[in-house]
């Protein structure tokens, strides 16, 4: 795990609507052990959110070049379809619910990705968030809500 991640994991739980599953086995064959099953990934956390029928793939990297991430994405496009049909059937996520990579990088890192990402076909264009936009004094902690001007409660 990185260091970083429970940062982006208390930005995800704040918003109450959402339902967190960290470090979450995905395996593309049911089997008891995913690393005999064959093709799985660990992705830093699965958020779904029952109000927008809507999960996310959430992966967190503060990489230069981010080559990892990028094969990651690259992965999941090549098998998205088995990807959703595994959380359908391990995770009880319906098949009709809107699916969408969710990914946290410094700032001047997203043109880089955005660029890398252009090339996939079949999973929907990653939703990305900026990892300064998730320290913690920039959103209440009770409801992800922006702190006034005025102060802080």
């Amino acid at each position: 795990m990185d260091h970083f991640e429970n940062v982006v994991l208390d930005f995800l739980r704040a918003d109450r609507r959402l339902f967190i599953n960290a470090q979450c086995c995905i395996q593309l064959n049911p089997g008891s052990n995913p690393d005999t099953s064959g093709r799985h990934w660990y992705c830093d956390a699965v958020a779904v959110s029952v109000r927008d029928r809507a999960a996310y793939l959430c992966e967190i990297s503060y990489a230069v070049r981010l080559p990892a991430l990028l094969n990651r994405l690259k992965s999941w496009d090549q098998h998205w379809l088995g990807l959703k049909e595994a959380l359908a059937r391990d995770g009880g996520i319906p098949l009709d619910w809107t699916l969408q990579p969710w990914l946290f990088v410094p700032n001047d890192r997203i043109e880089r990705l955005l660029s890398g990402a252009r090339a996939l076909s079949l999973m929907p264009e990653p939703r990305i968030t900026a990892l300064e936009d998730v320290l913690p004094w920039r959103y209440r902690s009770w409801d992800r809500g922006d702190y006034l001007d005025s102060g802080r409660d």
